[in-house]
């Protein structure tokens, strides 16, 4: 006989145990969604809360809680909800400037944008310009052309061996 408040009915339908058999396997989702999978897997299986709480080492009010989620909303409640934080301050536009900004043109006095001549041209602070580079994975210091030395012994060897551009 159970004790406590009976748990609703977990079934789960053949799609829904194939993407979260997916989810439990995986190694590059994060860590929580991959243990949510498991414990929903695990509900399904007819395990209980105490049960499944000990073998992810959650409290019972934890698994309780993601069950319920799964219950209501279904695979999407297994994700985290959107925690506030400080809205942006920088608009949509301003980063679509810098990289247009950095991409299609070169500054007035040199052949590519470093981050400080870039957020002084778009009115941006160094960390903002650095932040934005780092996200779109933008290095503008390295430039997509192949450079041949002047040294003439480096001349004389390239026209003998395969001449590979460097990776942009």
């Amino acid at each position: 006989m159970s004790i406590g408040r009976p748990k609703p009915c977990l079934e789960l339908s053949v799609e829904e145990c194939k993407e979260l058999s997916g989810f439990a396997a995986s190694r590059s989702l994060p860590h929580a969604l991959v243990s949510r999978a498991k414990l929903v897997l695990w509900s399904g299986d007819g395990l209980s809360n105490s049960e499944i709480a000990e073998r992810l080492d959650w409290s019972k009010a934890t698994v309780g809680k993601w069950r319920q989620r799964f219950v209501a909303h279904r695979i999407q409640g297994l994700y985290d909800e959107l925690r506030p934080g400080r809205p942006r301050t920088i608009s949509d536009e301003k980063v679509a400037s810098l990289l247009r900004r950095t991409l299609k043109s070169a500054p007035p006095a040199g052949t590519h944008w470093s981050v400080r001549q870039a957020a002084e041209a778009n009115r941006l602070s160094k960390s903002t310009v650095h932040r934005v580079f780092q996200t779109f994975a933008l290095p503008p210091h390295r430039t997509r052309t192949f450079k041949l030395s002047n040294d003439p012994f480096c001349r004389e060897g390239a026209r003998h061996c395969r001449v590979v551009p460097q990776p942009s």
